[in-house]
């Protein structure tokens, strides 16, 4: 399995969500991707009889995670190399999520990690006006 996707692989914010399912069904592994879909897929799996085998350490321990924050915000995270000291942080402690309305200047500690919301597509629908002419 590991090497049939190991052509697939470049680094942990673009790699796919790989979950493992043993042949009795009895376990779903996410092996790739725990807090990028693969624990959601995993969970999704449990419906049918597996066992989620969810390893990462925020999961293990029922706390949030970064990713997981950001994505309930619709949310991108900005400097990426912080969700490691946050979700470790996490593991200990309560950390308030801070909202900042703009225009400001923020200025942050390498261990905070900011997350800028994705912007809203407005989609303009245009219905057959009943015009046949």
């Amino acid at each position: 399995m590991v090497r049939d996707i190991a052509p697939l692989l470049n680094n942990k914010w673009s790699d796919p969500a790989v979950v493992v399912v043993d042949s009795n069904l009895n376990f779903a592994i996410p092996l790739l991707g725990g807090h990028h879909g693969a624990n959601e897929i995993a969970r999704k799996i449990s419906e049918l009889g597996a066992i989620p085998v969810l390893t990462t350490a925020t999961e293990v321990h029922g706390k949030p995670s970064v990713e997981g924050i950001a994505d309930r915000l619709n949310c991108e995270i900005f400097n990426k190399e912080s969700t490691v000291a946050v979700n470790c942080a996490l593991l200990d402690q309560e950390i308030e999520v801070l909202e900042v309305k703009g225009p400001r200047i923020v200025v942050v500690d390498e261990d905070v990690s900011v997350l800028v919301k994705r912007r809203q597509e407005n989609i303009e629908v245009k219905g057959d006006s009943g015009n046949n002419s």
